[in-house]
Formats: structure tokens, sequence, C-alpha cells
């Protein structure tokens, strides 16, 4: 069977892509992970950052993994693992991270998923923003999620 096509729609500013991450939040649970993508300056931790908030109050400080690769927060739900890859060379270092292991009962959100090689969750949500004008263009790619893909379809007012 053929993976469906991604869901794309336009985000005109960041307070739409604030929107998307907290609209995202409140769908994920233990063993979720969104697989963030695109070019630096994008809004992968724009994105992230409003989805940790949303989960744990407007107040946390929610720093950018760039240097430290991975910021764990405790969520009511469990563990959230926040990831940025950019600087990995191979994907054995997401081993020695412990990520794999967070794959199976945190939410993890990972940037640069790219760097994950064969380590990829095969069950992952995958969101690429690219630039786009003013915006930014969001494809979201979830075929084992076909709950979250009609919500989405419905919520953002875009054909599925």
């Amino acid at each position: 069977m053929e993976a469906p096509a991604p869901i794309s729609f336009f985000l005109p500013d960041d307070a739409a892509t604030e929107r998307l991450g907290q609209w995202l939040a409140a769908r994920l649970g233990p063993g979720s992970t969104v697989l963030l993508s695109g070019p630096i300056g994008a809004g992968k931790t724009h994105l992230a950052r409003a989805l940790i908030r949303a989960r744990l109050g407007a107040a946390v400080e929610v720093p950018s993994p760039t240097f430290t690769l991975v910021q764990t927060y405790e969520d009511p739900a469990g563990d959230l693992w926040h990831a940025d890859l950019y600087r990995l060379g191979h994907p054995d270092e997401v081993i020695e991270l412990g990520l794999e292991a967070a794959f199976r009962n945190a939410i993890c959100l990972v940037e640069w998923p790219d760097r994950l090689g064969d380590l990829t969750p095969p069950d992952a949500i995958h969101l690429a923003l690219t630039p786009e004008g003013e915006g930014r263009r969001a494809r979201v790619m979830a075929p084992h999620h076909p709950d979250l893909r009609t919500a989405l379809a419905h919520d953002w007012q875009v054909p599925a």
C-alpha cells in the first residue's frame, strides 16, 4: 500500500507556527516521535519550544539543544526529549545519547533527523518546515497516524 501524500499548508507567521506546536502537543503521548526537518532558521526550534511550553506551561525555560544535543523535561505523561542532531557525525552517536531508548517510552522531538539513519522510528511523524515569503510551509507526513492526519486536515482546513 502506498503512503498517503504529505499534508502541506502555509504558516504565515511565528504565531501560526506556535499554534501548530500547541495543536500537536495535545495529540502526543509516550512513544510519540516528531521529526523536525528544514534548513537553519526554518522554525524547527520555535515550533518545538511552543510544543514543550504547551505541555509544561508557558513559564518553562526551553533553551535550544544545539550545543547540549538533548534537553529533557518531565512531562505529566512521562519524559519529553528535545534533540538537535545537527552536530552529530554518525548514527552511533544517537545510541550514546540514549535517544534510541527514549523513542520507545518518551515524547521525542528531533531536529535534523537525517542524522538518525537506520535508527529513525518507523512510526514517527515527519514535519518539514521550509521558509516561504514572510512565513513558512509546513509539510506533515504521518502515514501511521490516520487520526492525526484527519484532525490536521480538519483543524487546519487543508485537504487530506
